[in-house]
């Protein structure tokens, strides 16, 4: 039974490191607990947006929560390996009685003093064993700090990259109402430009797919409210400039597919697809 309880332990270690694996260096369209809880609170968000605030609280508090559910867990984990071999299997500072300090609790508490790397010493390895397990789990902790760093490392960057795009576009849509110029007037180099853009917001998605859950705001800098100009424009240039309209056009149809094979499962066309991603990024 103890050595079950130990299994027990080491497999929720070993399903959190599969789930901060995928989430940030193998991404997958089946999720896992990182997009569980970003797609949750993105849920509860949109049916609660009545300010901006609300929205654009939704991305940040889901990637704490989901660090904090990491944490919490291996925390756990490690936890229900030791609890069963204490005391034997540890020695403890003269100020503790061993026999009062073997419950739970203090399991708990030494698997937090171990994962945050503290070393407090009241509480130490003793069996050859357990002197191996617990330096690992002091790596996984550090391990799980540069992962979080990473995360947010990698997300903000792909964000800006997104709202850049989303203001390069409404920039074009404002310079073509000014001069009064159509569409179609737009040089095959700025479309090839555009569409190298949606093409990066593209990998974005698929490398960091939690970025969806970012809400961009209202106005200009909202990727999801200006792409349908992106795509009038591809429309509109295909008789003057077709090859650079073609090359928009295809960017747009590989976005379509990520963000409905990844997030939306509308299973429509293009235009279906760009809509529901504009209603579900859409102002409150």
């Amino acid at each position: 039974m103890e050595w079950l309880v130990t299994l027990v332990g080491a497999m929720v270690v070993m399903i959190i490191l599969r789930d901060v694996f995928h989430t940030l260096w193998h991404p997958t369209r089946h999720g896992g607990l990182s997009r569980i809880v970003m797609t949750l609170l993105w849920r509860l968000s949109t049916r609660a947006r009545r300010s901006n605030r609300a929205a654009g609280l939704a991305g940040p508090v889901g990637m704490v929560t989901v660090v904090a559910t990491w944490a919490c867990a291996v925390a756990v984990g490690w936890a229900l390996v030791y609890w069963p071999h204490m005391p034997e299997a540890f020695s403890f500072s003269g100020a503790l009685k061993p026999a009062e300090h073997a419950g739970p609790v203090d399991a708990l508490y030494l698997s937090l003093v171990t994962v945050a790397t503290l070393g407090l010493g009241d509480i130490a390895p003793a069996a050859d064993w357990v002197r191996i397990v617990a330096p690992l789990e002091a790596l996984i902790g550090f391990a799980l700090l540069t992962a979080t760093v990473s995360w947010i490392l990698g997300i903000y960057p792909a964000l800006a990259r997104r709202r850049a795009l989303a203001l390069r576009i409404s920039q074009l849509r404002r310079a073509d109402a000014t001069a009064g110029r159509p569409e179609s007037d737009v040089e095959s180099v700025v479309l090839g430009q555009l569409a190298a853009d949606v093409a990066r917001t593209c990998v974005d998605f698929l490398q960091y797919p939690e970025s969806y859950y970012f809400y961009d705001g209202p106005g200009d800098t909202s990727f999801a409210l200006t792409l349908g100009y992106a795509v009038r424009l591809a429309e509109r240039a295909r008789r003057t400039r077709p090859s650079g309209a073609a090359v928009l056009a295809t960017a747009l149809d590989d976005l379509a597919i990520v963000l409905d094979e990844r997030f939306l499962h509308t299973g429509g066309t293009r235009q279906q697809v760009l809509a529901a991603y504009a209603r579900d990024h859409g102002s409150p």
